[in-house]
């Protein structure tokens, strides 16, 4: 994965009464990214979001009584092993994002000191007629592929419906339980189909195929806490499945759509690149 997203000029982050901030990166170059190049004059921000301060499902700040995490190993329940191997440890025993600088130092609105484990489900589907014939693309001769795609609340961009994986979670809970919840609405409007859902999500979900196991080019990362993911591809090649669910959007989406795939969608982190593998995994359209 690339590291550009998380070098852009400012960093927006939530306040604590909902509305939206920005603070400006310290500038970093593509040559003064790696850690491996000296930059003297390097003096990034300080900033952690006062609301990853006071959550229950956040790290405590480092130095805190009684918080002596383990860094590159499983911690008690919560994992703080990189997906791309070790990781280097700072002054004031602050965990170093392999990737390089960004810009950035402390937790921005990330909860976890060093990788953020989360998983990303793509939902995908072959486009097709009124007739039910799948479409093909008139230029490339390939089948026309849609996903399953999010509009996050918080900064509008549209994305895979993915998130945390929990303390002591298994990944492949953690992508049917955000998969339920971000997509098909399972805590809200759709409470009165829940048994139908869960079993057809059971079922769908059992097969799929891992895509991608890493860091993730994400605008949240920080040079101390960055994101990483393990992302599965699932297809409902008849339609038949989750095809055929309506989809409603959870609390942590504004809105939902069958996005079609081509190389012209625009969507957070590295979202696009993992929906690019799952293309030419399928031989569809691009």
């Amino acid at each position: 994965m690339v590291h550009t997203k998380c070098r852009e000029k400012f960093y927006q982050h939530r306040n604590d009464d909902g509305s939206f901030g920005q603070i400006a990166r310290f500038p970093v170059s593509d040559e003064q990214a790696p850690w491996s190049v000296l930059y003297p004059d390097y003096k990034p921000i300080e900033f952690t979001a006062p609301f990853v301060l006071k959550a229950a499902w956040a790290d405590p700040e480092l130095g805190s009584e009684g918080f002596r995490p383990v860094w590159n190993s499983l911690d008690g329940k919560v994992n703080r092993v990189s997906h791309d191997g070790e990781y280097m440890v700072g002054k004031n025993s602050r965990p170093v994002n392999i990737m390089g600088r960004t810009g950035l130092v402390g937790r921005g609105v990330l909860g976890r000191w060093g990788p953020n484990h989360a998983a990303d489900p793509i939902v995908t589907r072959w486009k097709r007629d009124d007739d039910g014939n799948i479409i093909m693309d008139g230029a490339s001769g390939k089948n026309i592929l849609e996903f399953v795609s999010i509009q996050r609340r918080d900064n509008g961009e549209w994305a895979i419906p993915g998130g945390m994986v929990d303390p002591g979670e298994n990944v492949s809970t953690t992508v049917k339980r955000e998969f339920m919840e971000e997509a098909l609405d399972s805590t809200g409007t759709a409470q009165g189909n829940l048994d139908e859902l869960k079993k057809m999500v059971e079922e769908f979900f059992a097969g799929g195929q891992r895509v991608y196991k890493g860091y993730v080019d994400d605008p949240r990362n920080t040079d101390n806490a960055w994101m990483e993911t393990v992302a599965f591809s699932f297809l409902d090649s008849t339609g038949s499945s989750v095809g055929k669910f309506p989809l409603h959007a959870g609390d942590d989406a504004a809105s939902i759509c069958w996005m079609e795939l081509n190389r012209s969608v625009s969507l957070y982190a590295s979202h696009k690149d993992m929906l690019q593998m799952v293309v030419e995994q399928l031989n569809a359209n691009w």
